[in-house]
């Protein structure tokens, strides 16, 4: 896919890995995906980390706070053109502020917010930083799930919230597949599934899916790399194949090969 210069109102535009151990995680993904990385340090902060693929950003890493008692995770963005004015939108919808409205330096202002059901989702206003510089190509974020307990307040919320429409697949024996949408033919990079009574231990995320050539070989390779597999490589029928995987810090992501 062509370089990318903007990031349209309403699309995922960024990612970050918050990382207990960035010195593993980072080693992990630059070896499966075949990264390169720019570590810049940032004093106090720490190391932030941004992985690099044909020399475009591709998603970034930092170390979680030690006063921050979570788990290794995805945190994925989505631009808007105001942060602020989504944020009060979002507040007024049943979101909940984690942090923010706040600048981050020259590169552009950040909410993060709990959506009504409990996901974390993260607003990106640009301004230096547009977020990354590539998608839709092996090694590239190309798509982002939302897992929520209630599908129906959850199209209400970001429907309200960014202009996102849905549309239905039928994928058989897997049920049907709710996908994003902008406008009448655009799809927004994402999709949605039902938290079921037996995925009960699952908590209402967004679980990032980057593309990949090879599914069962990058499973494969993400064990021999202290990773592992969350679901096996499986088939998705008419679209693609699937897997996820867990790096050795524990975060969760998806890997994904279009048949389309």
């Amino acid at each position: 896919m062509p370089d990318i210069a903007t990031h349209p109102a309403g699309t995922f535009c960024y990612a970050e890995l918050a990382s207990t151990d960035p010195t593993a995680s980072g080693e992990f993904y630059t070896a499966l995906f075949g990264w390169g990385r720019n570590d810049q340090d940032m004093g106090a902060y720490g190391i932030y980390t941004q992985f690099l693929l044909r020399d475009r950003v591709v998603a970034a890493q930092f170390r979680l706070p030690d006063d921050q008692p979570v788990p290794t995770h995805w945190c994925q963005y989505v631009s808007v053109p105001d942060a602020d004015a989504t944020t009060r939108q979002a507040v007024d919808l049943g979101a909940e502020i984690l942090m923010g409205p706040l600048d981050v330096m020259d590169y552009g202002r950040m909410t993060i917010l709990n959506d009504p059901q409990g996901a974390k989702i993260n607003l990106w206003q640009p301004r230096a930083n547009i977020g990354v510089g590539v998608l839709d190509e092996p090694g590239a974020m190309c798509w982002n799930e939302l897992m929520s307990p209630d599908p129906a307040a959850s199209t209400g919320f970001y429907g309200a919230l960014f202009g996102w429409g849905t549309e239905s697949m039928d994928l058989g024996e897997m049920g049907t597949y709710t996908v994003w949408t902008r406008g009448a033919e655009e799809r927004a990079g994402g999709g949605m599934v039902a938290i079921t009574a037996a995925m009960k231990d699952v908590p209402p995320n967004w679980l990032i899916y980057f593309q990949v050539a090879d599914p069962a070989a990058v499973a494969a390779r993400a064990g021999e790399l202290g990773g592992a597999v969350v679901v096996p490589p499986t088939d998705i029928p008419g679209a693609g194949r699937f897997a996820v995987l867990s790096d050795p810090a524990g975060g969760v992501f998806g890997i994904y090969l279009s048949r389309r």
